[in-house]
């Protein structure tokens, strides 16, 4: 791929406003402080703001104002400023964001790394789908500081993802012109940037997280006005989504980062070929590229409609795991299965199947839900048994295990070396329960009580070996 040299351009920044002028001055005086001069140009829409927003926009010499009489939401007043742009690059920007040293130039050195690069994204301190990171700075002032250290730390450290969110984006305008505007389906606002993103990979471009590049959120200050409001919009939004889509992306977009750490960190330079059961959209494949170079990606996936988006860089088949396993034997390195056993009608043959498709060092790693959780168990006692949209009573789930079965399918089918770590939860009334309950079958590990998911690592048996955990 050709790399490109970052060209001086003007950058339109649009900034979408309804009242909160305290964090849309603070937002702008820190791009006039910590931004070439020249080298942007400020769109700022507002939509129908009561408290003198619109009247400070207006005495603002370096501002491009466009004044809604009515709230027109989020998609529909960014493509207004995007209509009225004369930038190469298309910035869209929360008010409620604070900018910092090397932000906007950081951002265009991503953008341009590659020609395929369609738009980027940096990390936060307050953001949604993986883009936040932990910080320690009390005050504006030590959080610049704090800006300065990271990006020294993180330099030229960008990921390839799904989907960016929407608070900062960066995007050339040649993307924006063929791919066109913002879906105004999804007014008032939510997963607009969703449906952006995965319409920027349909047209063949990549988005990159630029883990360089930090910039402060206050986050949703406009919805936390009223919480019940914004919930409904961000259900309308999400529904909107699947119909559009055909998947849901709050659910088909997860990074299984528990999953990966299982892998270890000494095949980051070997190539490797890795197999995602249930991979959805890809994100987790995705990550693993990033961690992983060399690995050579393969998924199964139900869904057609999420298995499209995953095919744009890894071998995937829109099959059904039970049905037909085909490929060579002896051939992965690696087979995902994130929280897939529980939803088969039988688990214990597919692992069967996959056992052959494995390499005889390779590993298999699931997560499965643990149905002795003391919300089950407790819920049991008292005569329920009840299922729900999500979670360990999962209305799809088919078959429910717990530590011993789990263990038990695993050696039955082949499996040796296993090592199990838990995803934890549990309250202090949880704990008092526990107690009461270890004291009547003492002859069980509390600990199980306790685990919400398994996490499961396994390999082959060896033929003339034993079987241990």
């Amino acid at each position: 791929m050709r790399v490109t040299t970052v060209p001086s351009v003007l950058t339109s920044i649009i900034i979408l406003v309804h009242n909160k002028l305290e964090y849309t001055r603070q937002c702008i005086e820190s791009i006039r402080l910590y931004t070439e001069p020249g080298s942007y140009e400020f769109i700022v829409v507002d939509n129908n703001s009561t408290d003198g927003t619109r009247e400070w926009i207006q005495t603002q010499n370096d501002i491009i104002g466009i004044f809604n009489p009515t709230n027109l939401g989020f998609p529909a007043g960014c493509n207004q400023g995007i209509s009225r742009a004369r930038g190469s690059e298309i910035l869209l920007l929360n008010n409620d964001t604070i900018v910092t040293r090397n932000w906007l130039s950081g951002l265009r050195e991503c953008l341009y790394s590659a020609d395929d690069v369609g738009a980027v994204g940096p990390v936060s301190n307050s953001c949604s789908y993986y883009q936040n990171v932990a910080t320690d700075y009390k005050d504006l002032n030590e959080m610049q500081g704090f800006s300065d250290k990271y990006r020294a730390v993180n330099r030229g450290r960008w990921e390839e993802r799904i989907k960016l969110i929407g608070f900062c984006m960066l995007i050339k305008r040649e993307i924006v012109d063929s791919v066109g505007l913002l879906d105004e389906r999804f007014s008032p606002g939510n997963f607009e940037d969703d449906d952006y993103s995965f319409r920027i990979q349909q047209a063949g471009y990549r988005l990159l997280l630029c883990r360089d590049v930090f910039i402060h959120h206050y986050g949703s200050t406009t919805f936390k006005d009223d919480i019940e409001k914004s919930n409904s919009i961000l259900q309308e939004s999400e529904n909107k989504f699947v119909d559009k889509w055909g998947f849901s992306s709050s659910y088909s977009c997860n990074i299984r980062y528990d999953l990966i750490q299982l892998m270890g960190v000494d095949m980051a330079n070997i190539p490797i070929r890795v197999l995602e059961i249930g991979c959805a959209c890809g994100a987790t494949l995705l990550q693993i590229k990033n961690q992983f170079p060399k690995a050579e990606l393969y998924g199964v996936e139900l869904n057609q409609h999420a298995a499209t988006l995953a095919q744009r860089f890894a071998n995937i088949q829109d099959a059904d795991v039970e049905k037909v396993i085909n490929y060579p034997d002896n051939f992965f390195d690696y087979i995902l299965l994130p929280d897939v056993l529980e939803h088969l009608y039988n688990p214990w043959s597919v692992l069967e199947n996959l056992r052959r498709v494995l390499k005889d060092s390779g590993t298999i790693i699931a997560s499965i839900p643990n149905t002795m959780h003391v919300s089950v168990v407790r819920a049991l006692m008292q005569g329920l048994w009840t299922y729900t949209e999500q979670g360990l009573l999962d209305r799809t789930h088919i078959r429910f295990f717990t530590y011993a079965e789990i263990d038990k399918m695993f050696k039955s089918n082949g499996y040796s070396k296993i090592t199990y770590s838990a995803n934890i939860l549990a309250s202090p009334e949880d704990e008092s329960w526990i107690h009461k309950i270890s004291n009547i079958v003492p002859q069980i590990d509390p600990i199980q009580y306790k685990v919400y998911q398994y996490l499961v690592s396994a390999q082959k048996t060896d033929p003339i070996g034993d079987i241990t955990t």
